[in-house]
């Protein structure tokens, strides 16, 4: 099958969001993976007085790791679904938190202007059309020193971390997706990981976009070696005075 982009992609996102909170709160240890990923990006005080842009938002389980990671920041979450989006704005949340419907390549027409403290994206760059153009966006509405966590399905390239995701994927979300009525969506998720870069590769990907400190940290669980957090900083000038 042809991976899934843009308006396609978007579209069965939004299918899928009446499901979605159900089936990733059956994945073992999902949203303490994302509360450590928030962890990582190291901002002080709980992050009071900082700006942080969480970037593909989804339902919203990302948006909660950050503000309980990061009480004091004000959070714009981001994401290209509308079903997704919905679902997320419903939920309560605190004071300082917002979204916003926008591709995450389009966030300047959709009113997302930097400068933010930090960038956090989970489940996003495998699902975009151009990561490096992303990436380009990201480094942009980042101050300078600002930080970068990626939380994503990156393997390790090791055979036998491939062979268990394919093996998850095949034996328990397909099926249960597929009953939903959402298969043609889990089956672009399953093939976006296997065609995505390494986490070696993403992190080679970012530094070329100009970013320092880059580091990939492994998550614990059945997802060793097929889920990371990628971190990295924009530096404090670039080259082109940005």
């Amino acid at each position: 099958m042809t991976l899934l982009r843009d308006e396609d992609l978007a579209a069965a996102f939004d299918h899928a969001s009446r499901s979605y909170d159900t089936l990733v709160a059956a994945n073992p240890g999902y949203h303490a993976h994302l509360r450590r990923s928030a962890r990582r990006l190291g901002l002080p005080r709980g992050g009071a007085g900082l700006r942080v842009l969480d970037l593909g938002c989804g339902t919203g389980a990302s948006t909660a790791a950050l503000s309980a990671v990061l009480p004091g920041a004000e959070i714009t979450a981001v994401d290209a679904s509308a079903g997704m989006l919905e679902r997320a704005a419903r939920k309560p949340w605190r004071d300082g938190v917002s979204f916003v419907r926008a591709p995450a390549e389009r966030l300047v027409k959709a009113g997302v202007e930097g400068p933010f403290d930090a960038v956090f994206a989970a489940y996003l760059f495998r699902n975009v059309t151009d990561p490096d153009a992303v990436l380009s966006t990201v480094r942009d509405v980042l101050a300078p020193r600002g930080r970068l966590a990626v939380h994503e399905y990156t393997l390790s390239g090791r055979a036998t971390h491939r062979a268990v995701w394919t093996g998850v994927c095949r034996g328990v979300v397909l099926p249960v997706a597929a009953i939903l009525g959402d298969g043609g969506l889990y089956r672009h998720l399953w093939r976006s990981v296997v065609e995505f870069d390494t986490a070696d590769a993403f992190a080679a990907r970012v530094r070329s976009h100009g970013f320092e400190a880059v580091r990939v940290l492994p998550l614990p669980g059945w997802q060793t070696g097929i889920t990371h957090t990628v971190v990295a900083r924009r530096p404090a000038t670039t080259e082109d005075g940005r």
